[in-house]
């Protein structure tokens, strides 16, 4: 993530915070970043610099207005007219990452070979969120490459449990036993 990208999503969180926005404001703008990365063209088209300010800005309104607080439609005009549009997917982020850090909420991916139940999801956010003392969001990405088990991302730390990785405990074990 960019510096401007946390500058950007980190002021409209503050903004939101002040005004006990921030829960209503984050689904949207984290929609707002999923719709302009699954548009490509309409991203080229307001970025643009042949094409004047007031009208990218009105196709903002256009594609936006009536649908998003106003805070997210202004904030995606400033981020049009000073052409850092790009930067809004690193800005849902940010923002994201303040909102999580203000609620104490820890996010994790599990990554498994098949798609986690919502009853072992729920679960595994139970025994996280028992283990650090905040709410844990688990997200689930599956990778046919694990054999069995989970693969844990949390909070900048790997909790390796596949298959795999207690086979190469045991190999590297065995390989360590002098007979």
């Amino acid at each position: 993530m960019t510096e401007t990208a946390k500058m950007y999503g980190g002021s409209l969180y503050g903004l939101a915070a002040e005004e006990g926005l921030e829960s209503e404001l984050l689904p949207q703008i984290e929609t707002a970043a999923k719709m302009l990365a699954e548009n490509p063209d309409y991203l080229h088209l307001l970025s643009l610099p042949n094409l004047p300010k007031k009208e990218r800005c009105g196709l903002i309104d256009e594609a936006f207005g009536g649908k998003m607080h106003l805070y997210v439609v202004n904030f995606l005009k400033i981020l049009c007219e000073n052409g850092t549009l790009r930067e809004l997917k690193g800005c849902a982020r940010e923002y994201r990452a303040c909102y999580n850090e203000a609620h104490g909420i820890v996010e994790a991916t599990a990554v498994s070979a098949v798609p986690l139940h919502d009853t072992a999801r729920a679960k595994l956010e139970q025994k996280l969120s028992e283990m650090t003392g905040k709410a844990v969001h688990v997200a689930n990405r599956v990778d046919p490459a694990v054999l069995g088990g989970i693969r844990l991302d949390l909070a900048g730390e790997r909790l390796d449990g596949t298959v795999q990785a207690r086979l190469d405990a045991l190999r590297r074990d065995i390989a360590g036993t002098v007979l």
